[in-house]
């Protein structure tokens, strides 16, 4: 069991008792692993997380151009869209026909929710991916945009 939570008393409390019946084991590699990487310097980190977000902004603009309503994250590597601008009204079949509009693939968010039709139209796409495979996406989105308008 890895990780620290920081807060106010009773929220940190909240977070230990769950997680104590989450989790039942760690990955025993992870341990060193987190050692070291806890022995890096806090500008690793900080680098890291600007480049996670120089990324976000990367899709969230490809996405934007290509007609989606975005909702840009901050505690993630995924961005949420509303797939209403492009037609479509359930996010399982538009992810299901993403593969052949547009050679991409997204996460319909209906499959998170206990409500499906409040999911319905929402879809997730990563940014944990190199630059050039995120602008490529938007191109290609914005082609397929383009042929279905």
């Amino acid at each position: 069991k890895m990780g620290w939570a920081s807060g106010p008393a009773a929220l940190v409390d909240a977070v230990m008792g769950a997680k104590q019946f989450l989790s039942y084991t760690s990955g025993a590699p992870f341990q060193p692993a987190l050692a070291a990487a806890l022995a890096l310097p806090d500008t690793y980190f900080s680098g890291f997380a600007a480049q996670l977000q120089a990324q976000r902004d990367q899709l969230c603009d490809g996405l934007a151009a290509a007609g989606f309503e975005v909702f840009v994250p901050e505690g993630t590597y995924f961005v949420t869209t509303d797939i209403l601008p492009w037609g479509f009204t359930d996010g399982a079949e538009f992810c299901r026909a993403l593969p052949e509009l547009a050679g991409v693939v997204a996460i319909p968010h209906q499959a998170f929710y206990d409500d499906i039709e409040a999911g319905r139209p929402l879809v997730r796409w990563a940014f944990c991916k190199q630059p050039e495979v995120l602008a490529e996406a938007s191109r290609r989105l914005l082609a397929a945009r383009s042929r279905l308008a």
